[in-house]
């Protein structure tokens, strides 16, 4: 246990170590989700929101870095036959590899990224409170643009989508198949340090 928690830490200090700059962001924007549908009769459908990122970057080499955020997105399951709709809510948890056009230190970094994450889908109608919630792992890409305002501050636009199985939120027999996406178009700020 002890060669493992130094090598965990060694590891950890390696990599912000080497790390040129690092920087925190939070941005806002809008999350759609197209045409999905968690349930075929009724068709229950979720609608597009809103959604808010936190994100903190390691950029450990000069075109590329290391991403760890949170996402809240807002959205509505609407039921098609009744015209209802309830609010319900997703939080995610994703991991990004950058790669930047621009070296370290440009007041413009153009950037791709992709990773894993996890999310938590909250049925409508209910928060966090109750444990109801049903989690899916999958995989996000996109990229995006980074530019410094006037240090140590600086704003970002992202551009990503979130791919995962769809959540049985009601409990189905069958359940719903296939895969879901959610398109991010947000834009931020960031703090450099």
């Amino acid at each position: 246990m002890r060669t493992f928690s130094a090598l965990a830490l060694f590891s950890a200090y390696a990599m912000v170590a080497s790390a040129q700059v690092a920087e925190f962001s939070a941005s806002g924007g809008v999350s759609r989700f197209g045409d999905v549908s968690l349930i075929e009769v009724p068709r229950i459908t979720l609608e597009d929101g809103f959604r808010l990122a936190l994100r903190f970057t390691i950029n450990s080499y000069r075109f590329m870095g290391h991403e760890i955020g949170y996402g809240y997105a807002q959205s509505s399951a609407d039921v098609a036959a009744t015209g209802e709709s309830q609010g319900m809510s997703i939080h995610s948890f994703f991991y990004d590899f950058l790669i930047y056009a621009t070296p370290e230190g440009s007041p413009f970094r153009p950037f791709v990224c992709g990773g894993a994450q996890f999310s938590s889908f909250f049925p409508p109608g209910t928060s966090v409170y109750y444990g109801n919630q049903v989690t899916k792992f999958g995989v996000n890409y996109g990229g995006g643009l980074k530019f410094m305002v006037k240090a140590p501050f600086g704003a970002r636009v992202d551009l990503r989508q979130y791919a995962s199985p769809k959540p049985d939120l009601f409990q189905t027999a069958q359940g719903p198949s296939g895969w879901m996406r959610q398109t991010e178009i947000s834009a931020g700020v960031s703090f450099n340090f």
